[in-house]
């Protein structure tokens, strides 16, 4: 074992090795050249040069160094450059010394790294939390002072009544008539039409029931300017569609782009009740440009796009948002207000007759078929068959307003698999004229008070789908068969032997001609053939190969199919066998009702959609029907 003077020597042999070592390395570090090599030697110490000097020169960096654990790897290399016996290995107490300080070291500094992240992760989250938009549950105006004026309005679930009254777009204005003029606040719920944000302010258009709108802006406040950029950030945030609540006060304005031209609101407070998807289908502004917009745009460097058919009605309720789409479906309803209201003031009752029944109730037309707890059912044509029995009830006038279902697989842009029927029926007392009188009487109505009621939702239809007012004579205009195959065949049509129905090339061409000769969009063609009719229909007492039916054309085409009814129940087995039909299950009750009395009478069947599709002066009946059925399409 060594003494303890030799190992002392030993470790300041070590010790000083080590400071020139560092000297070396210093000297190498700052040159940066081999020139540096000889200078840094000349520093080098000899084991000869070991005196007073040297030890007050390295002592304190001695002891630092070796408190630092340098000793480890720097004092054997110094060693073996110096040829030096310093080389011995550490101790077992002395390398554990040295790792531990290692350890502690990096266990320090990972510490003091992690609680900086730690802080910064701190601050950054107290940063997102003063800056959150926080949803407002909105419960009662009388606290509305303690919500947040901006973000979004948690899901309304019927919690209260929040007393807040809104207003009708349609209502604001600078006019005197308008009911809330510049200076009063309101309340306005509606869809976020557009909206743009720049810098400090925000302008955006809200859109209510389709085609009112109304501009709304706000600006930044400079006395509150932490709330104003919240506010900034809420309204950058919002999507187009979404419906939004706003409350605002009504100033004066000069807008032109909005149906409220001579007001805006500025925005008080606005929360999101329903946000939009970002993404949408189609934007709605371009569902409701037409079609000459669109094409008058194609050839600019940016063509509006073109919407087809079926994109618009895979995603109908948006299509329906398009101001002149959605005011199809208010003439629609109008129409059968009008229907209802006429045949009401003319003493007829309403009735709701079944839809599945047990045969078919139109021969000739395609029925669907569904199993009926193991018998076969079908979905009824029309109400045909209830209707007369209506009659053999002592109901003298009825009608219906009801779905009607022809499993008809063809693709026109007139036909459709599933209709609204509007029907009627009435008893007569000499001749089925009086029918006709009715029926042009209460289309009479209608057309008139569309024109004058729904004024405003043919304007806006009519920008988008040009047509012209319809014309209507005061008396109805009846022209017989004989008439208008002598009409078609001055139009070059070849009309064979006068017994066939009808083309659509002739009903257009019938339809110009009659325009022309009696100035008239609105006719009844009367006496068509036996054998193109139906089997409850009331031969002609003259001339069996024709009857007492007629049909009712709206713009050149087929609206409507009437007839008198052959209420004599023999007559009808007789016509039945004529026409190769099988009085079943599905006529015995309707047979019987006949043979229990009943009273003459007649009537008609009409397809609302397509009334509404003629005289709008569309191009497809698929515009006129909510969300139509056709062999391809069976949903939405």
């Amino acid at each position: 074992m060594p003494s303890g003077g030799s190992t002392c020597r030993r470790r300041v042999g070590a010790v000083t090795a080590a400071a020139g070592a560092i000297m070396m390395s210093s000297l190498l570090l700052l040159g940066g050249s081999r020139s540096a090599v000889p200078l840094a030697r000349a520093f080098a110490p000899s084991a000869t040069t070991m005196g007073t000097a040297r030890r007050a020169a390295f002592g304190g960096a001695t002891a630092r160094f070796m408190s630092e654990g340098a000793t480890e790897s720097a004092a054997p290399k110094q060693n073996q450059q110096q040829g030096g016996g310093g080389g011995e290995e550490k101790t077992e107490e002395e390398k554990a010394a040295i790792k531990a300080a290692r350890e502690a070291r990096k266990a320090e500094k990972e510490r003091k790294k992690a609680e900086k992240k730690a802080k910064k992760a701190a601050e950054k989250a107290a940063r997102e939390e003063a800056e959150r938009i926080h949803p407002v549950t909105y419960l009662s105006s009388s606290e509305q002072d303690s919500y947040e004026k901006f973000g979004d309005m948690s899901r309304i679930m019927s919690r209260s009544r929040t007393g807040r009254d809104f207003a009708k777009v349609s209502s604001i204005g600078s006019s005197d008539e308008a009911e809330h003029k510049p200076g009063s606040s309101v309340w306005v719920r509606g869809r976020l039409q557009s909206i743009r944000v720049k810098g400090g302010s925000c302008f955006l258009v809200l859109r209510q029931n389709s085609f009112h709108t109304v501009q709304a802006c706000y600006f930044k406040d400079k006395s509150d300017p932490d709330g104003s950029a919240k506010m900034i950030k809420y309204l950058k945030s919002l999507t187009v569609e979404s419906v939004i609540d706003l409350e605002g006060i009504v100033a004066e304005a000069d807008v032109k782009s909005c149906s409220v031209g001579d007001a805006e609101l500025q925005i008080n407070r606005i929360h999101a009740v329903s946000k939009a998807d970002p993404i949408l289908p189609f934007l709605v502004e371009d569902a409701a440009r037409s079609e000459e917009e669109v094409e008058a745009s194609q050839g600019t460097d940016r063509p509006f796009p073109r919407l087809g058919q079926e994109l618009r009605l895979d995603h109908r309720w948006m299509d329906l948002r398009a101001p002149a789409n959605n005011a199809i479906m208010r003439v629609q309803s109008a129409v059968c207000q009008l229907f209802r209201e006429s045949l009401y003031s003319r003493g007829f009752v309403e009735i709701h007759t079944p839809k599945l029944i047990a045969g078919e109730s139109e021969s000739g037309a395609g029925v669907f078929t569904t199993d009926y707890f193991g018998t076969r059912a079908c979905l009824a044509q029309s109400p045909q068959l209830y209707k007369q029995m209506a009659i053999s009830s002592d109901f003298d006038r009825v009608f219906e307003i009801g779905p009607v279902f022809r499993a008809k697989n063809s693709h026109p842009r007139r036909h459709l698999c599933e209709f609204t029927g509007l029907d009627l029926e009435m008893s007569i007392e000499d001749h089925y004229e009086e029918t006709l009188e009715v029926i042009h009487g209460v289309f009479k109505h209608i057309f008139e008070g569309l024109e004058t009621r729904w004024g405003n939702e043919l304007s806006v239809i009519r920008e988008q789908y040009p047509s012209e007012r319809v014309t209507f004579t005061d008396e109805p205009c009846i022209l017989h068969w004989p008439e208008a195959q002598e009409i078609l065949t001055e139009k070059g049509f070849d009309m064979g032997d006068g017994l066939g129905d009808l083309t659509g090339a002739m009903e257009l061409a019938l339809g110009e001609a009659v325009k022309q000769k009696y100035g008239t969009d609105f006719f009844m063609l009367d006496k068509y053939p036996s054998s193109i009719r139906p089997f409850y229909t009331m031969p002609d007492p003259d001339d069996p190969q024709f009857s007492n039916s007629y049909d009712i054309f709206l713009r050149g085409q087929e609206i409507c199919s009437g007839a008198q009814r052959c209420h004599d129940p023999d007559l009808v087995v007789e016509i039945l066998e004529e026409k190769g039909i099988e009085a079943g299950d599905g006529l015995k009750a309707y047979m019987e009702s006949f043979r229990h009395g009943v009273s003459p009478h007649a009537g008609a069947g009409f397809g609302m959609e397509r009334v509404v599709f003629y005289y709008l002066g569309l191009d497809n009946v698929r515009k006129a029907s909510m969300f139509p059925r056709d062999p391809n399409r069976c949903t939405p």
